[in-house]
């Protein structure tokens, strides 16, 4: 929609009389002309007018008062950001000046203004508008952003709020912008493509900085781990203790902190520790050789006697491999805790309880042996050391035998 102020000017003096066309070359007579018009419609409209301003006194104080009541809404309960209040924040953002044009806009018709009053109103209807919805815009995603912001205490989101902020506003406002601009007939094409190509090239300038922000917006609405909570990332196990917008703070297990970018944070496997229900445990055990079969067979059934009485729960027991050096068994079972101190106490109490088991049954450990035989030439073994010569048969005492 095009709202040229002279293209009206003209089109309604070209219905005029031939000598008001020819006054209206001279801006003066023009002016003249226009204001001679609206003395004549207030002097033939003015009962429409009266109603018409009246009317549009009472919606303005209509909506005046529904703003007024989502500011109460609002402040009711400082700091909460559940959907009704959000939409009493988003309704309080409504300026006092577009409640105005939305009213005289409304009852305009019913008092049948000049085509030129028309489309000024008109004309400043429509940009209102557009800029109050922006800023609708604006405060619903904000809104909505510090909201997930409370559910989660997250001090980094908190944090980033300014730039969050400044990001949104320069985006909504500059398509509210362009918005105007198109209705106004001004072809936007050429806006359009040049804004295209300076946010590829910003974005390729500080595309590190923007892949490591968005990937911090990522972590905070997406979750995967929370401050406090311990992670395994790559090799290292450690604790979450700051997420930033750039990089994320670990303390690992040893104590060292690590601090890691949040692009190649994400591009890793991560393994969150929180909310487990349970934690398995496994042990591998190893007997000699020697140790006989009924033992062996027996020895599941003391594992999972072990495993019960310390109060856990028993997974399996059984033979792996026959090792180099060992018979290896396998012993896996679960600790209901999240807290990895008490999963650690559990696995130190069912040790010393296996091991007291195993050696009181008669049980020999396997640690790494090497034995080796020597054999002749033809295979056949022989003792690796010489062996002593028989001791000869000594003579008897008092002289030989006659």
């Amino acid at each position: 929609m095009t709202f040229s102020l002279m293209t009206a000017a003209k089109s309604a003096a070209t219905k005029a009389a031939p000598a008001t066309e020819a006054a209206a070359a001279n801006p003066l007579d023009d002016l003249r002309y226009w204001w001679d018009a609206s003395l004549a419609w207030i002097n033939s409209h003015w009962l429409q007018i009266g109603i018409a301003v009246g009317a549009g006194l009472i919606i303005y104080f209509l909506l005046s008062l529904l703003r007024g009541v989502a500011l109460r809404h609002a402040q009711s309960a400082e700091g909460e950001f559940t959907i009704s209040h959000i939409a009493g924040r988003v309704i309080h953002k409504t300026k006092s000046f577009v409640i105005a044009i939305v009213a005289i806009r409304l009852v305009a018709g019913y008092a049948n203004p000049p085509a030129l009053i028309l489309q000024i109103i008109q004309f400043i209807f429509t940009i209102a508008v557009v800029m109050q919805v922006a800023i609708w815009a604006r405060e619903i995603v904000l809104g909505l952003i510090q909201r997930r912001a409370a559910e989660g205490n997250n001090e980094t989101l908190s944090n980033a709020m300014g730039i969050i902020r400044l990001l949104i506003s320069v985006a909504l406002f500059a398509i509210a912008g362009i918005v105007i601009l198109d209705n106004m007939g001004v072809n936007v094409t050429g806006l359009i493509a040049g804004l295209g190509i300076g946010g590829i090239a910003i974005g390729l300038a500080a595309q590190g900085i923007f892949s490591d922000l968005f990937a911090s917006l990522s972590i905070i609405f997406d979750r995967p781990f929370r401050v406090g909570q311990t992670i395994k990332y790559d090799t290292s196990t450690a604790t979450v203790e700051r997420i930033g917008l750039k990089s994320t703070r670990l303390r690992s297990v040893n104590g060292e902190q690590l601090i890691i970018s949040n692009t190649n944070l994400l591009a890793k496997e991560i393994t969150n520790f929180a909310h487990l229900q349970r934690r398995r445990v496994t042990f591998m055990l190893g007997v000699v050789y020697q140790t006989a079969p009924e033992k062996l067979r027996a020895l599941p059934n003391l594992l999972h006697e072990q495993v019960e009485a310390a109060g856990h729960e028993f997974v399996r027991s059984s033979f792996v491999t026959f090792n180099a050096s060992s018979l290896d068994f396998e012993l896996l079972f679960d600790v209901f805790s999240e807290d990895y101190e008490v999963v650690t106490a559990a696995r130190t109490d069912v040790a010393i309880r296996v091991f007291d088991a195993m050696t009181k049954a008669g049980y020999d450990f396997a640690y790494p042996t090497q034995t080796s035989f020597t054999a002749a030439p033809d295979g056949t073994p022989v003792m690796p050391y010489p062996e002593s010569p028989k001791p000869k048969a000594r003579a008897p005492r008092g002289g030989s035998a006659s």
